[in-house]
């Protein structure tokens, strides 16, 4: 359009000029000049010489002012009226001074005078190839959708050059691709450059191609033009989301907390805008998987919503489907793998399939008395469990062939009378960190077998027994226990029936089988029977029984029954009467005799103690208390009588004494008679003093085998013991001339001594019912029952 314009106004000028020049034709003379000079001379450059060409003396010149009067642009030339050459006085710009792709004249209108002449000269102003193409813009943009069709094309900015001719734009060049190349189409004298596709584009591959496109003249050297063409790839929802991995796989602890990210799954789209933007969705239909698990659609991150149970589920798998905004709408699909880590938070589970809650005592080691089950849900070493028992028992756990199962058997014999119940706390603990544990406890009993016999706390046991007691009344309660239980512990009690001797006491002895109370069948004498034992039988109500028996060792304790005899003086009529003679001449001191007695009963009750109960002169005789010797207490006078009578009293110390009288006559001679007398007194007296020696050979004999009888008890006990005397018998004699005895023994850690008249002086009387027992210190420790016995004339 602007080319053509350009045309239309020189055609307008050039009629104009042909006009001017018709109307002047017929007034003056006119010639025309041509000249030809390229654009962009320097200044000062010559484009002819006008009067040499129009035949014009050079010397009138100046005088005919030769000059250029009017012209079609601005001054550009300039004519030297010195020499006639028309030169260039302003660099040409023919861009500037011609527009369009024509020729390009420059009319000069030249005036001489004297004679006026006119004279035109053209000028015309030839292109030189001083532009380069050039596009109207720097960079040109399209945007074309990848499901164009090859073959399409799209029109480009044309490049415009000023020069003209061949030296304008000629060509145009596309930088090397793959997908477009350029197309020229001519229209008019302008050449315009379209951009086809040849292959089709993909936008996932190339959103974008920088091609440059350049333009170039017919110049010689050519000049060219360049621009940057950026083409935009349209987008079209033609690709699917991928997922970055097919598979993902994760692992997660069970009990995570709510709202922990378990993953984040990415899938992209090629594609762009809306068709590039993701969904995420659950593509499973499982419900367990929706309740575990959420599933941001915009970021894709699976998050716990529900409570994570290895026990329940090891594994989940969740199909995730990728979805794009496109219209239509495409997606992909992806396989998410979790698996749950095992942690130790279930306790072990003991389960007792059977148990035998009573056992008998005589159960064999390795008697399987339950079945143990253990389980433990969780996995791995978390599930793994070991199993114990609350020590010091008799019972232990056996694995089985199978994992987790246990036999509780026993180890060692069992005895219910030591321990008739047991606890068994069963404790398993599995191998997690830290680790769980569970507990159960079992109760046993231990059933009863008859594998005690009765037992008697005491054995042998000591029985004092004061003599003279009720016929038929108890005098000793036995007692046996039996550890084992039931009808097992019922005893029964039996006396062991001996030989019938006259020291069998059991013949005389009854006892309640129930009870073990022991009754007298008779009254025992102390003078007839001091010491005897008996047996008694125990006996269970197992089956079988089991018995057992206990020895009593029966000592009889003496009472005041027995009255003081008399053994000197004894008279012919056995009264206790005896005249004794005495010289007159006797000093103080003299012995005039010694009254013997004796008293069955021992102890205190055998103590004999003298007294004078009359006496006709107190000065003259004394009498011991204690031997019964009767002496002088002062020489006789003349005054004093020749008979004195002595009334001796003899009694015992029983709580009741008992007592005896003598009576001694004394004589006082004078030494002739009492030397005659004496003979025949001795004669007498001897003859008594036989009677006398009679009768101490019977108690000695009698005391003599009641030793020896107490030394074959002392035997018999002795090997029946296993340390220690239950009772002990040791006999002494002491002729003081009081025939008098006494038994010593010991029960618990007292020792006591029944004396007769003489006893030791460190005694003491020992509090009781039985005032006839003193307490001896004992500087050796014995056990109860110990018995010493002495005797002594």
């Amino acid at each position: 359009m602007e080319a053509g314009g350009q045309r239309r106004r020189w055609e307008y000028c050039w009629i104009a000029l042909c006009i001017s020049f018709l109307l002047d034709f017929g007034q003056q003379v006119s010639a025309q000049i041509r000249y030809s000079i390229p654009e962009e001379g320097k200044e000062g450059t010559t484009v002819g010489n006008i009067a040499k060409d129009l035949g014009l003396e050079v010397s009138s010149l100046v005088d005919r002012q030769f000059r250029i009067v009017s012209g079609s642009k601005d001054e550009l030339f300039q004519i030297n009226q010195e020499n006639g050459i028309l030169y260039v006085i302003k660099k040409i710009d023919r861009e500037s001074l011609c527009v369009g792709s024509g020729v390009c004249m420059v009319n000069l209108k030249t005036v001489i005078e004297n004679p006026l002449e006119i004279h035109y000269v053209e000028v015309e102003i030839s292109d030189v190839n001083d532009h380069s193409p050039r596009f109207p813009d720097k960079e040109q943009r399209l945007r074309i959708s990848e499901n164009t069709l090859p073959g399409a094309d799209y029109k480009l900015q044309a490049a415009r050059d000023p020069d003209s001719g061949t030296n304008s734009v000629r060509s145009y060049k596309l930088s090397p691709n793959d997908h477009f190349e350029i197309r020229v189409r001519e229209s008019d004298e302008d050449k315009m450059p379209f951009l086809v596709l040849k292959k089709a584009v993909d936008r996932e591959i190339t959103t974008t191609y920088k091609l440059i496109l350049t333009a170039v003249d017919g110049g010689n050297p050519p000049k060219s033009g360049s621009v940057n063409i950026t083409i935009i790839i349209l987008d079209t929802n033609d690709n699917r989301p991928v997922f970055s991995r097919e598979t993902y796989s994760v692992t997660l602890e069970e009990n995570s907390a709510f709202g922990t990210v378990v993953i984040r799954v990415n899938a992209t789209d090629v594609d762009e805008g809306q068709n590039s933007e993701v969904e995420y969705s659950f593509a499973t239909l499982n419900s367990k998987v929706h309740d575990v698990f959420e599933l941001d659609q915009v970021t894709g991150e699976i998050r716990v919503k529900g409570e994570v149970d290895f026990e329940d589920t090891e594994v989940y798998k969740l199909d995730i489907q990728a979805s794009d905004k496109g219209h239509p709408s495409m997606s992909a699909n992806s396989r998410v793998v979790i698996k749950i880590i095992d942690v130790n938070d279930n306790r072990p589970e003991i389960e007792i399939t059977s148990l035998s809650k009573n056992i008998p005592e005589d159960s064999k080691p390795g008697t399987v008395i339950s079945l143990i089950s253990v389980t433990d849900k969780d996995a791995g070493i978390n599930g793994k469990v070991i199993c114990q028992l609350n020590k010091n028992i008799p019972f232990e756990l056996k694995p089985s062939f199978k994992d987790n199962m246990y036999s509780l058997v026993t180890t060692d014999r069992l005895d219910r009378e030591s321990e008739s119940h047991y606890e068994i706390t069963i404790t398993a603990s599995d191998l997690g960190q830290p680790s769980l544990t569970a507990s159960t406890t079992l109760s046993v009993q231990i059933s009863d077998v008859n594998d005690n016999a009765p037992v008697f706390l005491i054995n042998p046991l000591d029985l004092y027994l004061v003599e003279n007691n009720a016929a038929g009344s108890s005098i000793i309660s036995v007692s046996a226990s039996d550890r084992d239980s039931a009808e097992n512990a019922v005893i029964s009690y039996h006396i062991i029936r001996g030989d019938g001797t006259q020291n069998d006491l059991s013949t005389f002895l009854n006892i309640n089988s129930e009870t073990g109370v022991v009754y007298s069948l008779k009254s025992f004498d102390f003078e007839t029977l001091k010491t005897s034992q008996f047996h008694v039988l125990a006996t269970d109500s197992g089956s079988p029984s089991l018995s057992s028996n206990v020895t009593v060792n029966v000592f009889i304790l003496d009472q005041n029954d027995n009255v003081p005899v008399i053994v000197y003086p004894v008279s012919a009529n056995v009264s206790a009467e005896g005249v004794e003679e005495i010289p007159r001449n006797v000093n103080a001191g003299h012995l005039v005799t010694k009254v013997r007695a004796y008293d069955a009963d021992i102890g205190y009750n055998g103590w004999l103690l003298f007294s004078l109960q009359e006496v006709s002169e107190h000065s003259l005789f004394s009498l011991d208390r204690y031997t019964g010797q009767i002496r002088t207490l002062r020489s006789f006078t003349e005054t004093d009588e020749a008979h004195h009578k002595l009334l001796i009293l003899v009694k015992d110390n029983g709580n009741v004494s008992l007592s005896a009288t003598a009576t001694v006559i004394v004589k006082v001679v004078e030494p002739k008679e009492a030397f005659a007398a004496s003979d025949v007194k001795n004669a007498v007296k001897d003859e008594e003093e036989n009677d006398v020696t009679f009768y101490l050979i019977i108690t000695l004999g009698s005391v003599s085998v009641l030793f020896v009888i107490s030394i074959i008890v002392l035997i018999v006990m002795q090997c029946s013991k296993s340390t220690d005397y239950s009772s002990k018998y040791l006999q002494d004699t002491n002729y003081d001339g009081t025939l008098c005895h006494s038994i010593q023994y010991r029960s618990g850690d007292k020792r006591y001594m029944l004396v007769g008249p003489r006893m030791s002086i460190g005694s003491t009387i020992a509090p009781g019912s039985n005032r006839n027992t003193l307490v001896i210190p004992d500087r050796r420790r014995r056990d109860s029952g110990e018995v010493r016995t002495t005797s002594s004339l």
